[in-house]
């Protein structure tokens, strides 16, 4: 048997506990249906619900011949303890760890002296499969394309595969295989209303230094839309959530596909809400148009910061001016506009991070994130903060590039006060523009001042 697993508990996590917003594991569960369309049986074990513990004992009672786990960030210290359990519990000594997923192309040889048998590179669906496969049948796995394995102690890897070109014909992820009730349960618990998630593309064409393309590279590859309306119809068919959640990282990169998309959810006269994530040089008044006309109710318009020299050295090839104007212009069609922001990026200076609290004043987005800088390994950033700043090295084991220090301007106290700043002003801004009583407004004000005094008895250190 196969089984899939992620290693993400909820429970051990205080961010997301704040927002309660789970979403499933969409890319093992290409992985199972794919496999199930090969024939090859296999489960998965969801363990965002679950514990460590009970994903152990259903290892031990089950056995797996091959155990494919889905590595990033966030589960990537979860993952190395389960790498570890299995490498050592006697019921488990003939299983096969097969690793994928974006935390593993820049750390492939750490991961396999940690106790995995297989590194999956890029896509996963063909390159598992066929490892699978050959697993079975107890085949030679040296001629696969995209694995990396140990051969007497030296990392081999094999060559890349290439990426997969035609996504239609991919089967749906096998939702079937989990408890999509308690996701949709504990959306509607917390906000009212119950959310799916679905992939149209895979891959970005952008140049983002900071973004890791660890498994799709610098590619742009859709599905048609008469494809992902039929993955809408079959969800709304077996589960009938609220609202749909495209997870594409640029989902109005192609006009063209969205106005074919918008046409045909209106042929069907599908009823759908969406929201979805894009950046402000793919929109205008057209594309506004079309995503209302088919569904969307929020937009996730990219921005990072509100200086346009960080946003150059970002190389995110935007105008922070068009931002502004394409969150004030979803909003005036009545979609609600999100927006990005990270501060600490390599040579930002508090004059950039008072320019990017004029950016969203001057947008006032619906909803806004903010996140504090660090580098992922294979990115251009990463690249440019090891050249630069000694970037110390870590205990693989036990840290993840979150906790990677590198040259800031400022410490991350200051960063910390400075998103409690922003916060705190733009917090004052919108009690404002409501009308709200005059101490609600003050309270914002302090809280704004608090922090502005934090900030610069943080600078103060810096020449003390």
């Amino acid at each position: 048997m196969v089984v899939l697993t992620h290693g993400y508990f909820i429970d051990e996590d205080a961010a997301e506990q704040q927002i309660m917003k789970p979403y499933p594991p969409l890319g093992i569960l290409y992985l199972s249906s794919f496999l199930e369309e090969q024939g090859i049986a296999n489960e998965v074990f969801d363990s965002t619900f679950s514990s460590f513990n009970e994903l152990s004992n259903y290892l031990i009672s089950n056995s797996p011949l091959v155990l494919g786990i889905y590595v990033n960030l966030v589960t990537k210290l979860n993952v190395v303890k389960l790498l570890r359990f299995v490498n050592t519990h006697q019921a488990l000594k003939n299983v096969k760890v097969v690793l994928g997923g974006p935390d593993v192309r820049y750390n492939k040889e750490a991961y396999l002296k940690l106790g995995a048998n297989y590194i999956v590179l890029g896509e996963g669906e063909e390159t598992f499969g066929e490892l699978v496969a050959a697993i079975i049948r107890q085949d030679k796995v040296d001629h696969i394309p995209g694995i990396s394995f140990l051969d007497k102690g030296k990392v081999f890897t094999n060559q890349e595969r290439p990426l997969n070109k035609e996504l239609d014909k991919l089967p749906f992820p096998n939702r079937k295989k989990i408890d999509l009730a308690k996701y949709l349960a504990t959306w509607k618990q917390y906000h009212g209303y119950s959310s799916i998630t679905i992939s149209t593309m895979r891959g970005c064409p952008y140049t983002c230094k900071w973004c890791s393309r660890g498994v799709y590279g610098k590619s742009y590859r859709r599905r048609t839309p008469a494809n992902v309306v039929e993955e809408l119809e079959y969800i709304a068919q077996q589960y009938n959530p609220d609202n749909i959640w495209f997870v594409d990282d640029v989902f109005t990169i192609s006009h063209k596909w969205l106005a074919e998309f918008a046409t045909i959810v209106k042929e069907k006269n599908l009823n759908i809400k969406y929201e979805c994530i894009t950046r402000a040089d793919r929109m205008n008044d057209e594309v506004i148009k079309l995503l209302k006309q088919s569904g969307c109710f929020r937009v996730w318009i990219g921005a990072e910061s509100g200086s346009q020299n960080i946003i150059d050295l970002m190389d995110r090839r935007v105008d922070v001016d068009l931002v502004q104007q394409m969150i004030r212009a979803a909003k005036q069609n009545d979609i609600e506009a999100g927006t990005f922001i990270m501060l600490g990026y390599p040579e930002e200076t508090e004059q950039d991070i008072k320019q990017t609290l004029k950016h969203l004043k001057k947008a006032n987005p619906t909803f806004y994130t903010i996140t504090i800088t660090y580098p992922i390994r294979g990115t251009e950033l990463f690249q440019q903060v090891e050249a630069s700043s000694n970037v110390a090295e870590l205990d693989f084991a036990t840290t993840t590039d979150r906790q990677i220090a590198f040259k800031q301007t400022f410490s991350k106290k200051y960063y910390q006060y400075a998103i409690q700043w922003i916060n705190s002003e733009m917090t004052f801004l919108q009690r404002k523009e409501r009308d709200l009583a005059w101490h609600d407004s003050l309270k914002a004000k302090l809280k704004s001042v608090k922090a502005r005094i934090g900030m610069y008895l943080e600078k103060r250190k810096l020449v003390a």
